[in-house]
C-alpha cells in the first residue's frame, strides 16, 4: 500500500463513509500537494539535490536582500514559502546574479531551478496559473547572448569553478600516472589511471570497493550514482599493472565491502581529498588548477579523436545522452582535420 492508499484508508471510516467521489477526490488531492516537493525530489540524485540546495540557497540570500525572509530548508520543503513570487524577483534575481559576476551558465542553471519549485508550488496550488505563466516564461541566456553581455561586465565568474578545464596532452597523461614505488605513489598512479585512462567522476572512485575489482579478469564494475547505472570496464594495461602494484602491497586492512583507496585513519579516500590531491599532482607536471573533471575532458577528448563511434563513448562514460560526450571533447585544433572529400 502506497502512501496516498494507506492516507485514504485512515480517513475514509470516519471522515467519508459513505460520500461521493469528488469528496473522495478532493481529500486526495490535498495530500498530493502537500507532498508535491517530497514526491519530486525522491526522483532525483543526491548530487541533484546538493546541487539545488546551493541553488535555493542563493536565492534565499537574494530574497534576504529584498527584506523578505525565507530559508533554504523551507524553499526546499515547503511549497507555501514560494507564497508571494512573482516574475518580476526572478527576473531581479538574475539581474543581481549579474552583478555579483556569476557566470551566465550557473545563472541559467538556478534559473531552471527556481522554475522547477515553482512549477511544484503552482501545483500544490500556492501560486495561481497566471503568476506561474510569467514565471515560466522569464528566460535565461544563449550562448551568444551570454557572450555579449559578458563583454560588458568587469567580472563574469564567481567561485571556485573554472571558465574552462585545464587542456591536457598525451605528454601531461604519461606524467601523471607515472609515480614513485611507494605506498602513496602506487596508489597516486592508480587513481590517475582511472582518470586518465577510464574517465571516471571523481565520486565514483571515492565509492569504489575493493569486492569490485577482478583482477583475473581484469574488470572493474562501480555504481555511476549520477546515472543510476552499473558498469563494468575493462582496465588498460597501464591501469592493470597500478592495480597490480597497489593491491600487491600491504594495506591498512583486508575487507572485501572496504574502500579500494583509503583516506586518513582508515576512512574512505573523500570526493574533496580526491580534488585535492588531483590538483597537486597536476601543479607538480605545470597543469595549475586540474581537477578530476579535467582528467574526464581529457579521456573523451583523446577516445573522441582516436575514432571511438560516439555511441560506444557515450556507453563507457555513462552519459544519457550523445549530447554530452560531444561536449566534453575538446575541437580538433585543426579544424577540418579528419574530414574527407574523396
Amino acid at each position: 500500500m502506497n502512501d496516498a492508499e494507506h492516507a485514504l484508508t485512515l480517513a475514509l471510516p470516519s471522515q467519508v463513509v459513505g460520500t461521493n467521489i469528488q469528496q473522495i477526490g478532493h481529500l486526495a488531492d490535498e495530500y498530493a500537494r502537500s507532498h508535491t516537493f517530497r514526491d519530486y525530489q525522491e526522483r532525483k540524485t543526491a548530487n541533484t539535490k546538493r546541487r539545488q540546495l546551493a541553488d535555493l540557497g542563493l536565492f534565499s540570500t537574494y530574497l534576504g536582500l529584498a527584506g523578505v525572509a525565507r530559508s533554504v530548508q523551507a524553499l526546499f520543503e515547503d511549497p507555501h514559502a514560494w507564497a508571494g513570487v512573482t516574475f518580476g524577483l526572478v527576473e531581479g534575481f538574475i539581474k543581481w546574479q549579474l552583478q555579483q559576476g556569476y557566470a551566465i551558465g550557473s545563472i541559467n542553471v538556478r534559473l531552471s531551478t527556481i522554475r522547477r519549485y515553482c512549477h511544484f508550488a503552482h501545483k500544490a496550488g500556492v501560486l495561481d496559473s497566471t503568476v506561474f505563466a510569467l514565471i515560466k516564461a522569464v528566460e535565461g541566456y544563449k550562448h551568444k547572448e551570454g557572450r555579449n553581455i559578458d563583454q560588458t561586465r568587469p567580472h563574469t565568474r564567481t567561485g571556485a569553478k573554472k571558465a574552462t578545464p585545464v587542456s591536457l596532452n598525451v605528454g601531461h597523461a604519461l606524467k601523471l600516472k607515472r609515480h614513485p614505488n611507494t605506498a602513496k605513489g602506487r596508489r597516486d598512479a592508480l587513481l590517475m589511471c582511472l582518470l586518465l585512462d577510464h574517465g571516471l567522476r571523481c565520486s565514483e572512485i571515492a565509492g569504489l570497493q575493493l569486492s569490485q575489482v577482478d583482477r583475473e579478469q581484469g574488470l572493474l564494475t562501480f555504481y555511476r550514482e549520477k546515472v543510476d547505472l552499473v558498469q563494468t570496464h575493462r582496465l588498460t594495461g597501464d591501469t592493470m599493472v597500478a592495480l597490480m602494484d597497489y593491491l600487491d602491497r600491504p594495506r591498512q586492512e583486508i575487507d572485501l565491502a572496504g574502500p579500494l583507496f583509503y583516506g586518513q585513519q582508515g576512512k574512505w579516500l573523500s570526493t574533496r581529498a580526491i580534488n585535492d590531491r588531483v590538483g597537486r599532482l597536476g601543479a607538480l607536471v605545470g597543469l595549475i588548477g586540474l581537477s578530476p573533471h579535467d582528467c574526464r575532458h581529457y579521456w573523451a577528448t583523446i577516445a573522441s579523436r582516436n575514432n571511438t563511434p560516439i555511441k560506444n563513448l557515450q556507453d563507457a562514460g555513462g552519459w544519457s545522452s550523445p549530447a554530452m560526450p560531444l561536449r566534453y571533447a575538446e575541437s580538433a585544433k585543426i579544424a577540418n582535420e579528419g574530414v574527407n572529400l574523396g
